[in-house]
């Protein structure tokens, strides 16, 4: 998604604007999308939410899936337009990113200088003549450090997952054309684990505020079928598998 990121800096984009557009075909290529903890409930009812290993952190990350096969978004018309109600903000906060800066626990705005949605003549612009930031970058720090706030609190949800072993792969068959393609790399909850808990360790879970995701999660993975219908195939060519353990076999890990 993000092609030439650069810290966002009056010397360096005293000039640029930002265009506001529905046009989504930078993201046309991405099938999975990282969403936090807060936004399951709203992406639940349009993505199945499962998880990826993400090896160089030793963590698992939940994603909406929006395709069935990588490189293909079915959400993204040719025309660019999102055919969800519900769009991932990391999606959304496209061209800006948040990341790490040198010194420990700051962070930095950045832009990307590749997009199309950086103009020298149409939008709102990122600074006024004096070289303070406008409206638009402090929206956009505020709504980056919430971003990064609930961030914070995904990690600790996937953690607490790990650390009670409540992740078993899945693996997806689908038939398309008398083909079975089967899509492997995906986790989920094992619901079964969850039903033999302790009344402590669910209420904890409870405490915890975890609740709401889990079942969110767990009811998302019926919206296998949407994307079998948007890829045209019917809906009962999905079929769901994966009631082993967790493994640790070659995983896809989030771009």
């Amino acid at each position: 998604m993000f092609e030439q990121v650069v810290p966002v800096n009056k010397e360096r984009h005293a000039n640029k604007k930002v265009r506001t557009s529905s046009d989504f075909r930078f993201a046309s290529k991405f099938h999975v999308a990282y969403v936090t903890v807060h936004e399951f409930a709203r992406a639940a009812a349009i993505y199945p939410l499962v998880f990826l290993e993400d090896k160089a952190n030793d963590d698992f990350r939940p994603v909406a899936l929006m395709g069935l096969d990588a490189g293909e978004n079915l959400f993204v018309d040719s025309e660019g337009q999102w055919a969800g109600s519900y769009i991932p903000a990391i999606i959304r906060r496209y061209p800006f990113a948040l990341t790490k800066a040198a010194e420990a626990d700051r962070y930095v705005v950045c832009v990307d200088e590749a997009s199309d949605l950086l103009s020298d003549t149409e939008g709102a612009p990122m600074f006024d003549e004096q070289g303070n930031p406008t409206q638009v970058i402090e929206n956009v720090k505020r709504y980056l450090s919430e971003l990064q706030q609930m961030d914070t609190m995904t990690h600790e949800f996937s953690k607490f997952l790990i650390q009670n072993n409540l992740l078993t792969p899945l693996n997806m068959r689908v038939n398309a054309a008398n083909q079975v393609r089967n899509i492997t790399g995906c986790y989920v909850i094992n619901e079964e684990r969850l039903n033999n808990f302790t009344d402590a360790k669910f209420a904890e879970i409870r405490q915890k505020g975890y609740l709401p995701a889990i079942y969110a999660h767990l009811i998302s993975l019926s919206q296998i079928e949407r994307l079998a219908s948007l890829k045209k195939l019917p809906a009962d060519a999905v079929v769901e598998e994966g009631k082993a353990s967790v493994g640790r076999a070659a995983k896809e890990t989030l771009q």
